[in-house]
């Protein structure tokens, strides 16, 4: 009989322990996931161009959604779309896709986006297909301002683009690599003219063949607002 007791004590003693190390484990693994991957709003279904508008540039290519993408096709020169569904944040937020080019050797993903009051575009694969870069930075385009890099890209691949809008800060990842870090105190900041029809969210390709997918949009907490996040 003590015996039967003990081993009841013992039993019940480990089942408690276990469910309070299971609920520690738990609460870690939550309080450690990133803030990134939570509060995403998609801003296409994959399936339509709900909520977007072919861009009337003049001599724009063909947009389609197949296989889950908006594909759009090569025009003459620019081919894009732009947001036309609800109001979007200005400021602190961050907007993330994927992107791809199919054929051509331009940029595949110019992406046109709010800061406060004024627009930008990020250049992903520009001038002759290497250059990245914000358009524009005190009036200066991508290939020559102080975000200017280079980069090979190769074609029919996903590259994951990510960028950022803070308080007095523009940042931006191309897959896990980050490729603008941009104080914007004192900077003015303006969208290339060729991309203006863009406002006040859209994408782009020249002289190429581009694939999106994935489109979607976040408000930045407080604290990503005003700090840099981890590199």
């Amino acid at each position: 009989m003590v015996l039967r007791t003990i081993t009841t004590c013992v039993v019940l003693w480990s089942l408690t322990v276990f469910v309070a190390l299971s609920a520690e484990d738990s609460s870690k693994k939550t309080a450690a996931e990133p803030a990134a991957k939570t509060g995403w709003k998609m801003l296409c279904d994959g399936k339509s161009l709900k909520d977007w508008a072919v861009t009337k540039f003049g001599g724009e290519g063909a947009v389609k959604s197949e296989n889950g993408a908006i594909v759009l096709q090569q025009g003459a020169d620019i081919t894009g779309i732009n947001w036309t569904g609800e109001a979007l944040p200005k400021k602190n937020y961050e907007v993330a896709l994927e992107a791809e080019r199919l054929d051509g050797n331009d940029f595949f993903c110019g992406l046109v986006f709010p800061v406060g009051n004024d627009y930008c575009s990020f250049v992903v694969g520009g001038w002759g297909g290497g250059v990245v870069g914000l358009s524009s930075v005190d009036g200066q385009y991508a290939d020559d301002n102080p975000t200017t890099t280079y980069t090979a890209f190769d074609d029919k691949r996903w590259y994951k683009i990510r960028l950022r809008v803070g308080e007095k800060r523009i940042q931006a990842w191309i897959d896990s690599k980050q490729v603008v870090d941009l104080d914007t105190t004192g900077k003015k900041i303006s969208v290339h003219p060729a991309v203006e029809l863009l406002k006040p969210l859209g994408v782009a390709c020249y002289a190429t063949v581009a694939g999106l997918r994935n489109i979607r949009i976040r408000d930045l907490t407080k604290e990503e607002a005003v700090e840099a996040p981890p590199k």
